[in-house]
C-alpha cells in the first residue's frame, strides 16, 4: 500500500530540498484537498448560529498566539543525533510540515470563496488557517537544523488536488484533528515521564499545539450537525464508518510501517501508542459520528496486521530490480488483499454513538 519514500537531491548547500516532487507519493503520503465552495457557501446555519459565534471567539482569543516562537533551546547544532534518528526525525518533520500546510490551504481557500455569502463561517476557517500556517511555518523553520529545506510555495503548485464534496471534507477533517490531538498530547506526556528521550526541543510545545488540533476538530463536529443528515440515517452511518476505517488504517500503516523506527528511537511502544491513539480517537468520534468502531473486536486488528503484512511484501517489491511491469502484476495481489481486508472490516458491526453527545 505505500512505497519507501525516495530520498531527495542534495543542493549544493548541502540540504536536502523537498518541492513535492522529491519523494515518492503513496496513499500514505499528505494529501492536498478541494471542495465545492459554492455548497459549503449555501449552508443553511441560522439554527447554530450561536454556537458558532461561541466557537468563534475561541479562535479569536489565540490561546497559541505566543506559543510559537524559537527559543533559545534552539540555538546549537544537532549533529550529535544519531544519523538513524536523524533520518527518521527529518521524515517525520516533513510528513507533519506538509500535512499542516494542507490544512492552511484547503481552510484559506474556503475562508476566501465563502466569505461573501457565509462571513461567520469564513471567518472561523479563516483563524483555522493562521493556526495551520502557523504550525507549517514552525515546522518548517526547524528543518535547516537537519539539514532539509521544504519549498512550501512550490509544493503548493506541484502537488495534485483531490475533490472532496463539504460533507467529506468534514467527516475526514474531523478525525485528522482530533487524532493529531491525541498523537501530540500522547507524545508530550511520554516525554514527561521520559525527557531524556526528548531529542529536540520542538516536543516542548506539544501541550499547546494539541490544543488547537481539539479546537479545530470541535469546529468540524459543529459542521458535521449543521445538516441532520450527516448524523442521522444509514447512509450516515454508513460514510462514518467508512471515514473512521479509512483514517485509523492510514494511521497505523503510516506509523507502524513508515514511522516505527523513529518513535522506538524516541523510547516509545509504537504499537502501544498507535493503539492508544485510536482507541481514544475512537471514543472521541462518539461526539460527533452516529457510530464508533468496536475495537475489541479481533477482526480488527487482524485485518491491520494483515494489510501491515502486505505493505511489507509491496515495499520489498518497489526495492526490487524487477521491470516497472513486473512490479505492477506483484504487487496486485497484495493491494487485492488489502481491499478484502478493509471490506472484511467494514462489514464488522460498529457501536452507535451515544444519543445527545454533543460537544
Amino acid at each position: 500500500m505505500v512505497a519507501t519514500p525516495s530520498k531527495p537531491d542534495v543542493s549544493q548547500s548541502n540540504q536536502q530540498k523537498v518541492n513535492g516532487t522529491g519523494r515518492r507519493d503513496s496513499i500514505l503520503t499528505p494529501r492536498f484537498y478541494t471542495t465545492d465552495f459554492e455548497a459549503m457557501a449555501k449552508m443553511q446555519i441560522f439554527d447554530l448560529t450561536p454556537d458558532y459565534e461561541a466557537i468563534l471567539e475561541e479562535f479569536k482569543f489565540d490561546y497559541n498566539r505566543r506559543h510559537f516562537v524559537r527559543t533559545a533551546d534552539f540555538n546549537q547544532s544537532w549533529d550529535h543525533i544519531d544519523p538513524k534518528v536523524r533520518e527518521h526525525f527529518r521524515v517525520f518533520l516533513e510528513g507533519s510540515c506538509t500535512s499542516e500546510f494542507s490544512g492552511f490551504l484547503l481552510y484559506k481557500e474556503i475562508a476566501v470563496k465563502i466569505k461573501d455569502k457565509n462571513p461567520l463561517m469564513a471567518e472561523i476557517f479563516s483563524l483555522m488557517s493562521r493556526d495551520e500556517a502557523r504550525h507549517a511555518g514552525f515546522l518548517n523553520k526547524a528543518m535547516p537544523d537537519f539539514d532539509l529545506q521544504l519549498d512550501l510555495s512550490t509544493l503548493s503548485k506541484t502537488k495534485k488536488y483531490t475533490y472532496f464534496a463539504p460533507k467529506f471534507i468534514f467527516y475526514a477533517t474531523y478525525l485528522s484533528e482530533k487524532i493529531g490531538y491525541w498523537r501530540y498530547i500522547k507524545i508530550h506526556q511520554h516525554f514527561l515521564a521520559h525527557p531524556e528521550y526528548r531529542i529536540y526541543p520542538i516536543f516542548n510545545f506539544f501541550e499547546n499545539w494539541c490544543q488547537d488540533e481539539s479546537r479545530h476538530g470541535d469546529f468540524c463536529s459543529l459542521l458535521l450537525r449543521s445538516d441532520a443528515n450527516n448524523i442521522n440515517g444509514l447512509r450516515a452511518n454508513l460514510w462514518s464508518k467508512f471515514f473512521l476505517l479509512s483514517v485509523f488504517a492510514t494511521m497505523y500503516l503510516n506509523d507502524i510501517c513508515v514511522r516505527n523506527e523513529f518513535y522506538e528511537s524516541i523510547g516509545m511502544d509504537t504499537r502501544k501508542y498507535v493503539d492508544e491513539v485510536l482507541r481514544e480517537t475512537n471514543r472521541d468520534a462518539a461526539k460527533a459520528f452516529p457510530v464508533i468502531i468496536n475495537m475489541e473486536n479481533p477482526k480488527f486488528w487482524n485485518c491491520l496486521k494483515k494489510c501491515e503484512e502486505n505493505n511489507t511484501k509491496l515495499v520489498k517489491i518497489d526495492e526490487s530490480n524487477a521491470p516497472e511491469w513486473m512490479k505492477k502484476i506483484q504487487k496486485l495481489p497484495h493491494l487485492v488483499n488489502n481491499g478484502v481486508q478493509f471490506l472484511t472490516m467494514y462489514l464488522q458491526p460498529s457501536i452507535p454513538a451515544p444519543k445527545g453527545v454533543v460537544l
